[in-house]
Parts: structure tokens; sequence; C-alpha cells
């Protein structure tokens, strides 16, 4: 499964491997604020084909390749694996067909006669033949055209409960992106000024923003970097996020990054271990305290 993700201007772009983990179903009271959006004009547009025509010229390409990788690594593995493997097997009876041979011509003949190792050898060179032209044929792949299983109105939480807006929150895309970006410049600095080499992953929607390698031990650490505006009081994290979180243990990091009204950024706060237990199995993220999270943190040149 791939996802296409269209906003209201028609603008299209790959939605990750799993975007629904950062959503969640409507509640009984917002269906109705819900149904009045389905009136949009944009959503009366073909959609359908827009998602097709983006899903051909990008993902099918993109996911062929690395399809096409993958499987011609493991073709070759099992291609080598066949013929060692079929090869010793004939040379074995073609051998053993020439000694019982030698022994039937001096008369000491056995159950087995070379006849019949002869003709078990001639099988399995027809069973390796086979295989390969198998396997050969395994090689040709060709992408299917995209079908399209289904579609979600993805609404923020915002638009049908205003009531429970945060009152902090950047409002405008645009301020939220520029929070965003510069919380990850923050977090990748920090990074360097530990000696490490980061990576911004953010795009890959791998369950954190940053890898950053040691150079000095070879470990990877993972941050998740949350950029807040400067008096937020909670964060949202997402349910793979937190399975990451508890998955790679002490090398994961949620930096937190609080950014002025100005556009500073202030220093990061690494909250390592962040998460106490796994994330309840309905939910599609978890909504944590400031409060409660940043006095368990430290700067970033404190390492355990």
């Amino acid at each position: 499964m791939q996802f296409v993700m269209i906003d209201e201007a028609g603008r299209t772009r790959d939605a990750g491997p799993a975007p629904y983990l950062d959503f969640r179903p409507l509640l009984p009271d917002e269906r109705e604020a819900a149904e009045r959006s389905l009136d949009a004009g944009w959503l009366k547009n073909d959609i359908e084909k827009q998602a097709m025509h983006f899903a051909i010229a990008e993902l099918a390409p993109a996911h062929l390749r690395e399809t096409r990788e993958r499987r011609l690594a493991e073709i070759d593995r099992v291609e080598s694996e066949v013929k060692a493997r079929l090869k010793r097997e004939i040379a074995y009876w073609d051998g053993r067909a020439e000694k019982l041979a030698h022994r039937e011509q001096a008369g000491k003949g056995g159950r087995l006669n070379s006849g019949n190792a002869r003709a078990y050898a001639q099988t399995l060179a027809a069973r390796l033949e086979r295989r390969l032209r198998q396997l050969e044929e395994e090689r040709d792949m060709q992408a299917l055209p995209p079908q399209v299983k289904g579609a979600a109105l993805v609404l923020p939480a915002a638009l049908l409960r205003p009531e429970v807006a945060a009152p902090h929150f950047a409002e405008d895309a645009a301020a939220r992106r520029e929070i965003e970006r510069l919380a990850m410049a923050e977090v990748m600095a920090a990074e360097r000024a530990l000696g490490r080499q980061p990576r911004d992953v953010s795009a890959e929607k791998v369950g954190y923003d940053v890898e950053s390698l040691d150079p000095k031990s070879g470990h990877l650490h993972f941050l998740e970097v949350k950029g807040r505006v400067e008096g937020a009081d909670t964060i949202k994290v997402t349910t793979n996020e937190m399975l990451v979180a508890l998955n790679a243990g002490a090398r994961f990091v949620l930096a937190i990054v609080a950014v002025s009204a100005g556009g500073f950024a202030n220093e990061p706060v690494y909250v390592r271990t962040p998460f106490e237990g796994a994330p309840a199995p309905e939910s599609s993220a978890t909504i944590f305290k400031l409060e409660r999270l940043l006095p368990r943190g430290t700067p970033p040149r404190w390492t355990p």
C-alpha cells in the first residue's frame, strides 16, 4: 500500500508509508462539522484521477526500482545456491554411474545399476535448467497499473473542535513549518557540536526526525524533534514514534525546542527514555504535558 496526499490547493505529494498513524477517527459530536466540509469545491474535482496520475508518474517507478533492486539481489543469491547444490548432485550421480558401469563390466552388478544413476543425473540436469529458466523470468519485473483502493478526508482537529485548540499553537501552516525548520536546525547543530554526524530523515516517516552517527562508537542515535511556540504546554507524539522510542531504548532522544515569537530557537532539551510504557493500541497519537517532560530533560552536551 502507498498513500497520496492531496490538499485543498491541489498539491499532490507522497504521504509516506503510514500517514494514518497521525490520524484518528471522528468523534460522534464532530460528524456534523465534518459533513459540512464535504461540500468544499475542491473535493468535487476528479481527485481519484489526480491521485492515479501522481502514482503512475512518481510512486510506481520508485516502487519498481526499490523492488527490483531487492528482488534481483535475492534472485542472484537463490541462483547461486541452486547451481551449487544441483551441480554438486549431478556430478555425484554422474560419477556414481561411471563406477557402477565399471562394476557391471566386471560382473559385479548390484541393486542400483548405472542406467538408473545416469537417468537420475539427467533428471537433476533438467530440474536445474527449469529452475534457472524460472529465475530468469522472475528477473523481468514490470509495474502493474496502480489501483485506488479508497480515500479519506483528513481534517484538522481544531477545525472540528475549535474550543479545544491549544492557545499557543501556531495557527498558520507556514509559521508551523518555520518553527519545525528552526527546531531541526538547532538540533542538527547540537549534534554536530557533540562530534556526531546527524542526518535529516524526517521525510522518510520512520518514527524519528534525525539519525545521528557517533563515529567513535559507531552507534546510531535517533532523535525525534518537537518544535513548539515558546509558552506552549503540550506536545503530540504519534504511536509510531512511541514504539520506535521503546524499541531503541537509551539511543532514542525526544528533543524539545522552544521557539520564540521573534524566531529564536532555544537550546534543545534532550529527554532520554521519555515514555514509560507502550501507547494504547487504539490510539494514533498521545498528548504529553511539557511540565512533566521538561524537568526530566538535560542539555544536549550532557551524555548518559
